[in-house]
């Protein structure tokens, strides 16, 4: 059965485990209730998950293929229990072979990093979402550069492993302008680009592709995100997606921004 791919906002940080007094009450219980939903999105359980994270870019798309992945605490300043956070899942070398040899076939050049552990755009949500770790995972990096065009392609090339049981996720933020948080501005930015979005994920697969493409023209684009690592990995799962139309499960405001999340899943 295929599955569907996701496109999902982390948050900041350690926030679900450490109080970092940056979301409201309320729609900190939201997001958290979001990712926990996760584990329910797919026809049946995932045999394993492929995450693409807006925090590892590398020259060519590189694959964790350690087995027993470590954590990276790639964030700081934050208190000593941030850095005592555990979520060992197990890895899966077959599978990052096997991405490796789906993006070989669609001309991509490849790596593999045996020390790479999951950083907080792959263990923060998904330890959430699967608490107990019991579910491979693996990560594979953005590409240097930042092209959208060359991620929908990156996309498209793993698109084969939805009928392998492999349920993909890209972890970034349809909102990442860190002076833009709290700024009154920043909310109809926001929500401008959010309905962008929303109806660029709506239309049929060549459409879609195009626009996020050309996501720089879209409204408050550069307010949005000045830089897009955070956005691009929905740029890999809309290439995943193929001709699934896109629906938004998740939708907010916190610290001042409307964020959403974006799934793509095979209707029937």
């Amino acid at each position: 059965m295929r599955m569907p791919v996701a496109y999902l906002p982390h948050g900041g940080g350690p926030w679900p485990f450490v109080e970092m007094g940056i979301f409201e009450p309320a729609p900190k219980e939201r997001l958290l209730s979001y990712l926990r939903s996760l584990r329910e999105m797919s026809p049946e359980p995932p045999k394993a998950l492929l995450v693409v994270s807006a925090h590892w870019e590398e020259r060519v798309p590189t694959v964790m293929s350690s087995a027993q992945p470590p954590i990276l605490y790639d964030y700081y300043g934050f208190p000593p229990e941030a850095y005592k956070i555990t979520w060992p899942a197990p890895g899966n070398p077959a599978l990052a072979e096997r991405v490796r040899t789906l993006l070989g076939a669609a001309g991509f050049e490849t790596a593999t990093d045996a020390q790479r552990g999951f950083d907080h755009g792959t263990f923060v949500p998904l330890k959430v979402a699967w608490p107990d770790a019991d579910v491979p995972t693996i990560q594979l990096s953005l590409i240097r550069g930042l092209d959208p065009a060359r991620h929908v392609a990156l996309g498209k090339a793993l698109a084969p492993l939805r009928d392998e049981g492999v349920l993909i996720l890209g972890s970034g933020s349809s909102y990442h302008n860190m002076r833009g948080f709290g700024n009154p501005r920043s909310l109809a930015e926001s929500e401008a680009f959010d309905r962008w979005l929303h109806d660029t994920a709506a239309l049929d697969e060549d459409a879609r592709n195009t626009q996020l493409a050309q996501w720089t023209r879209a409204p408050a684009a550069r307010q949005v995100h000045p830089r897009e690592e955070h956005l691009l990995p929905l740029m890999v799962v809309a290439g995943a997606a193929g001709s699934d139309r896109g629906t938004v499960p998740f939708t907010d405001v916190a610290m001042g921004v409307r964020v959403s999340a974006i799934h793509f899943a095979a209707e029937g």
